[in-house]
């Protein structure tokens, strides 16, 4: 008999294997779908009102688990705990989807007279899959899971292997909150199961937080079965700060937005733009702010940033700014500031200038602590620059003048515009990308419409 695949869980604190997991087998998992697609009928026929109850349940019941998850997190991807866990913005998304559920799923009456009764109905999709990322697992997961459940959709969930105990996690504390055990599930899957399974057209909707070249793949195991997907595949995210900004209040939240989780975020600050007359005071206190950061263990509360999630993607970030600077571009951060650094998950910040968009740095994703900050004349060059990217996340512009902000979001090719903030994801708006950064809509209204479909009602009555 062969032997049972195993799912382990390397820890960047130290090197050390963290957790294991047996991986389901084509069958098992198989059986755990079909099981799932059972119970989804009685839970979509229990009263919406019951839904939202159990689904906030769990919610509350996740957020007693904090004192386990978050040095959980911090073993498993490099968070430091002075952060504490995703619970306040789990309960922010899932709390929102839960207030708006009712009148989201509302139907739309579009006649009621004597004659004829005309109306949409949503109806939930059935089998929901959602693939969930490392640098944010819960709260990633949070954007399908809570309006899935609450539309009357069964979940099946997958979490890297990276955060693996996050969706065993999960799904335990929902279902001790009352949600049926067949209703929301977790499977161990390695990729070639997973493909397996979409390709077998097990689901009816499928969500990806991912890398781009992972969303390919889903898309060519989703061909021909008609499954729905949600693909949020990868950022660029910039910011570009205005001659009359905040200049103390952009550089706090821009240098924050690059280098929070050691720059692990999905929409992460990962070039600056600057107007010229701020551009040296700018640079100067953006390299003050990062030079104060403290790098170490993640479970020390002193420190502010913690190793990369591996050596992997550490090396790929090293390479890349090694790349810059051999082209030409000015590394500011001293690297005797952070002795911890260990040419391994330990890697130390970085601010680079002299930059241009033939580097890497500034046009592939880095997914970590170093960020580019380019001088610009003028909006219609910020613009230029912001578009030239093949992602489509966020764009994060700082100004005193809301009407021009306006006017420069028409024109940037992106998901979201801030005005003054950044690396934020709001749950009343559509949270959605453009470009390479995938495809579908999470989260507020829209998020219903994707793990729903539309049902119409004609009906004529008699005379």
């Amino acid at each position: 008999m062969a032997e049972q695949k195993t799912l382990r869980c390397v820890s960047p604190v130290d090197g050390s294997v963290y957790a294991e997991r047996p991986v389901a087998g084509a069958e098992q998992a198989s059986e755990t779908v079909a099981t799932a697609r059972r119970a989804q009928s009685d839970w979509a026929s229990r009263p919406l009102t019951e839904r939202i109850s159990l689904v906030r349940s769990g919610v509350d019941r996740l957020g007693e688990m904090t004192d386990d998850v978050v040095p959980e997190l911090a073993w498993m991807m490099g968070r430091p705990v002075r952060y504490g866990g995703e619970f306040g913005g789990v309960r922010e998304r899932a709390t929102h989807m839960a207030d708006i559920a009712e009148s989201a799923l509302a139907p739309e009456v579009v006649e009621a007279s004597e004659r004829f009764e005309r109306r949409i109905l949503r109806e939930p999709l059935g089998v929901v899959f959602v693939i969930a990322p490392w640098n944010y697992p819960y709260l990633t997961a949070i954007n399908t899971v809570a309006p899935a459940l609450i539309a009357g959709n069964a979940v099946v969930l997958k979490h890297a292997t990276q955060t693996l105990l996050a969706g065993e996690r999960m799904v335990r504390a929902f279902v001790d909150a009352g949600v049926p055990g067949d209703v929301f599930v977790n499977l161990f899957l390695d990729h070639q199961t997973t493909e397996d399974l979409i390709a077998a057209g097990s689901f009816d909707f499928v969500n990806f937080t991912g890398s781009v070249s992972g969303g390919r793949t889903i898309e060519r195991a989703a061909a021909g079965t008609f499954t729905g997907l949600g693909l949020e595949l990868g950022g660029k995210d910039p910011g570009y700060v205005r001659a009359d900004a905040d200049l103390d209040a952009a550089v706090d939240t821009l240098i924050d937005g690059a280098m929070f989780n050691s720059g692990q975020c999905c929409c992460g600050i990962e070039r600056i733009y600057v107007a010229a007359p701020l551009f040296d005071s700018f640079v100067e206190k953006s390299v003050a702010i990062v030079s104060g950061y403290v790098l170490g263990n993640p479970l020390d509360q002193k420190i502010t940033l913690g190793p990369m999630a591996s050596r992997r993607f550490a090396d790929d970030v090293r390479a890349q700014t090694a790349e810059a600077v051999a082209a030409g571009a000015t590394a500011l951060i001293d690297p005797a500031l952070f002795p911890a650094d260990d040419g391994a998950c330990y890697l130390a910040p970085q601010i680079l200038t002299n930059v241009t968009h033939d580097m890497s740095v500034m046009r592939d994703e880095n997914f970590g602590p170093v960020v580019g900050i380019m001088k610009v004349a003028d909006d219609e060059e910020a613009l230029s620059f912001m578009n030239d990217s093949d992602y489509g996340l966020t764009a994060s512009i700082w100004t005193a003048d809301a009407d021009r902000a306006a006017e420069l979001g028409a024109r940037i090719e992106t998901g979201t515009v801030f005005m003054n903030r950044a690396d934020y994801l709001d749950p009343g708006l559509c949270w959605t990308g453009c470009k390479d950064t995938g495809r579908g809509a999470a989260l507020s209204a829209l998020g219903y419409q994707s793990l729903t479909r539309a049902k119409s009602y004609h009906l004529k009555k008699a005379l």
